[in-house]
């Protein structure tokens, strides 16, 4: 029998982190929305309502446990865990607020809870240890973990199984480690128990894996595509499994026999009713049941919309493993049936690429999403398995084979060049000559950057360290570096191109590239530009060097050490810089240790030691944007920005140079979380940006500032380009944007990006752009290129004004 949904449970406003389905008709769920919440099931039917919610305090709930019933509470205690470092014991059915009992003693997140039969608590938590309680009293310590304990499993009343991100599982026989469990490559996020068999494991390395207690791996479940976070086993020995890659998975004699794709980036959590049915958690905030029992299905309505919805998620190409759309079948391709559940399928059904998962239980294709930013046949390149933009052919000496360095549009040029120079053993002095190459020869792909725009930590142009001292003063229009106080950087003037296809070696000056050179006669288009400009250069050492200065200040003095980092967030922030430096950053070592340690430091420290806290914000943003992942998370995070940035305060000029170092960081991490995966609707986080953006007085920022925020309207433009965008969200960035273009007059960098901004929006979004906006921008645009007599705001305009006829 096939699963279908069951109900839907909504009360939730983050996302679901933990649940526990005790009774077919009892659902204990716990959320980042600071809540737990206890359903009961409507009698009349499949339904679930909430019976009691619980709020342990002002911090995220990430793990909850059930005690049953006892002589003193008939229905049982809702045991909970959370950021706020305690574990609250609730009596169910007791209506009170306040917990009955209130467990003190990890020193971090309580991100993991399980009981024993005989009612132990066994609590897992980022500070690396576990701890079992009983009678509600702390019993012993599980101490030998290197890092945090993120499963904990009671398998009785003295032996513990745990799980770590230290990527090994223990078995303790009370406080003693007796067998240490290696073969996960990750962090091991799940523990189940398999009668008669032994246990299940699942791990950020995508696996599931089932072991005997003795320390035999008899067999690896594998098909999850990302992150597998939560397991639980069905009465009939079935495993199932729930993921980042928005699915649960149920296996059945080691093979998967049926995907859950939700309408979501995660499914927390997954767990097993007595009768069967299946319940999941994710970063919705919806609770979903699932049945294989027919009397149970939704109605036909409800199930066709579920399916609709997730039919129309949008899934980015770059996510899609293998997409090559020069040789993609069509739709044809879904009468043929697939092999296994969860196989994926790419068609093309006109200009639109479609991904289909089999469902070999139900016998059909599943459509599961359209894949954004596909392109069509001859546009892009394969180098390794792998499509590209561009594709050059690069000869570094006379005589010597070239060498290919591939490029894609949404790219930073430096990364790319960065990874051309380390997989050739090439000088890494050469830098900057091969981004400076990349830069020359893909403009009217990306946007370009002014020659006048010096920023270190964008790549925009050409660097080379200075040799100043660090109090030198910076010349007036250059960037100065938050770290040193000084212009550590100065701009590479480009050599100039005679011939507009000639492609220069970076290394000699020579013509010795080719590729496909665009055709001379035509002139390309600029709208759309659908790749966003991302921040993400800088100098990660400077910064670490700077924020442990600031830390240690903070500590050493008596009226401030209440502000100094935690211990926990140090490790979390150290784990972030020791990730960052890297060249290509294995941003999968990254969690939420290390975005709630940087809203905390960004929420308690004051303004003027906050600059390197923003720039390694920016960072996370830019290359882990999934750590920020909830609409409340945002919005706490936005939230404590623009304090750091006194965003509130008065701008009276001349601002001082902190806050408009804050503030120009701030924009950064704007630009930043403006990428694939954003949802452009009436979030609270996204109106705070947008309304404060709208009330900043743009004649009060500086040339920097201003090409940041034209970044930030450009990138939101790109989303809207690929994902549908709120009416109201629409018109208040149109109306940024024409707020800017008329206000600006000197920066025509600032100035272009805005447009391009303006002509993403007239391209996708036309319909929803008022009426009178329109015709303000008609205006601006007859305007513009009187102002700037470049020749590219000149075709951007005639290209905008047709779009927007």
């Amino acid at each position: 029998m096939v699963y279908k949904l069951s109900a839907s449970l909504e009360a939730h406003s983050s996302d679901v982190r933990a649940l526990k389905a005790p009774a077919n008709d009892i659902i204990l769920s716990a959320s980042r929305d600071t809540t737990a919440i206890c359903w009961t099931r409507d009698p009349s039917g499949a339904a679930f309502n909430p019976d009691s919610v619980f709020r342990p305090g002002s911090a995220y709930v990430n793990s909850l446990a059930y005690l049953p019933p006892t002589s003193d509470a008939p229905k049982g205690y809702l045991v909970t865990g959370g950021q706020d470092k305690l574990i609250n014991i609730f009596r169910l059915g007791a209506g009170a607020d306040e917990p009955e009992f209130r467990l003190v003693g990890h020193s971090a997140n309580v991100c993991a809870l399980d009981v024993t039969a005989g009612g132990a608590i066994v609590s897992g938590s980022w500070d690396a240890t576990a701890k079992v309680w009983r009678n509600f009293q702390l019993a012993y310590e599980l101490k030998g973990h290197e890092s945090s304990v993120l499963a904990v499993l009671a398998i009785d009343e003295d032996k513990i199984l745990t799980a770590s991100a230290d990527k090994t599982i223990k078995l303790w026989q009370q406080d003693k480690v007796v067998n240490t469990y290696t073969g996960h490559t990750d962090a091991v996020r799940g523990l189940a128990l398999l009668p008669d068999i032994g246990f299940a494991s699942c791990s950020n390395d995508t696996e599931v894996r089932v072991w005997t207690f003795g320390g035999d791996l008899l067999y690896t479940l594998s098909g999850h595509t990302a992150f597998v976070y939560s397991l639980s086993v069905l009465p009939n020995g079935d495993i199932v499994s729930s993921g980042e890659d928005r699915s649960a998975r149920i296996w059945k004699n080691g093979e998967c026999s049926q995907v859950l794709t939700h309408p979501a980036i995660s499914v927390w959590v997954v767990a097993t009713m007595p009768n069967g049915d299946i319940v999941t958690g994710a970063s919705d905030g919806v609770i979903r049941v699932f049945s294989e029992a027919e009397d149970r299905w939704a109605s036909a309505d409800d199930i066709k919309s579920y399916e609709d919805t997730i039919a129309r998620q949008a899934l980015p190409s770059q996510q899609v493993e293998g997409l090559n759309t020069s040789d993609m079948p069509g739709v044809e391709a879904l009468a043929t049936p697939g092999t296994r559940s969860g196989q994926q399928l790419l068609v093309k059904n006109g200009e639109v690429v479609e991904a289909h998962q089999w469902d070999s239980l139900a016998g059909q294709w599943q459509k599961v999403g359209d894949v954004v930013g596909a392109v069509g046949n001859n546009k892009r390149q394969l180098f390794k398995g792998k499509e590209y933009d561009y594709v050059f052919d690069v000869a570094v000496q006379d005589g010597a084979p070239s060498m290919k360095l591939p490029y894609n549009a949404n790219e930073n040029p430096y990364t790319a060049a960065q990874r051309f120079l380390a997989s050739n053993d090439l000088p890494m002095h050469h830098l900057d000559e091969v981004a400076q190459f990349i830069q020359t020869n893909t403009t009217g792909v990306s946007l370009g950057a002014s020659s006048e725009y010096v920023d270190p930590f964008t790549g925009a142009s050409s660097y080379r360290a200075g040799s100043g001292s660090g109090s030198a003063p910076a010349p007036s229009g250059n960037y100065v570096d938050p770290f040193t106080g000084a212009s550590r950087y100065q701009g590479t003037p480009s050599q100039p191109i005679d011939d507009a296809s000639a492609y220069q070696d970076p290394f000699t000056g020579a013509s010795r590239y080719q590729s496909a050179p665009p055709p001379a006669a035509a002139k390309p288009k600029v709208i759309p530009a659908p790749a966003v400009v991302t921040f993400k250069q800088a100098n990660v050492n400077a910064m670490q060097s700077k924020l442990n200065q600031f830390n240690e200040a903070l500590a050493n003095e008596i009226s401030t050490s209440a502000l100094a980092m935690y211990p926990e967030e140090l490790a979390a922030v150290d784990d972030a810089f020791a990730v960052l430096s890297q060249p290509s950053p294995d941003v999968s070592l990254l969690g939420d240790a290390q975005a709630e340690a940087v809203i905390s430091i960004l929420e308690r420290w004051p303004t003027p030691q906050l600059f390197p806290v923003i720039d390694l914000t920016r960072l996370l943003a830019g290359h882990c944007l999934n750590l920020f992942r909830s609409p409340a998370q945002k919005e706490r995070l936005f939230s404590a920005l623009y304090k750091a940035a006194e965003w509130g305060a008065p701008w009276t000029p001349p601002v001082p140079k902190a806050r408009e170092t804050n503030v120009l960081l701030v924009l950064r991490t704007a630009a930043n979380v403006f990428q694939d995966g954003t949802t452009l609707s009436t979030e609270p986080w996204l109106t705070k940006l947008l309304d404060g953006l709208s009330a900043t007085p743009y004649t009060l920022l500086n040339k920097n500032q201003r090409v940041v925020l034209a970044t930030v309207l450009f990138n939101a433009s790109c989303v809207a380009l690929k994902s549908p965008i709120d009416p109201a969200v629409c018109s208040k960035v149109v109306s940024l944007i024409l707020q800017a273009l008329q206000a600006e007059t000197n920066d025509s960098e600032a100035s272009y990006r805005t447009l391009v901004a303006l002509g993403n929006l007239a391209y996708a979004r036309k319909a929803q752009i008022d009426p009178a906006l329109k015709e303000s921008a008609a205006t601006l645009l007859r305007g513009l290129p009187t102002v700037f007599g470049e020749e590219r705001v000149r075709n951007a305009c005639q290209e905008i004004a047709a779009l927007l006829l």
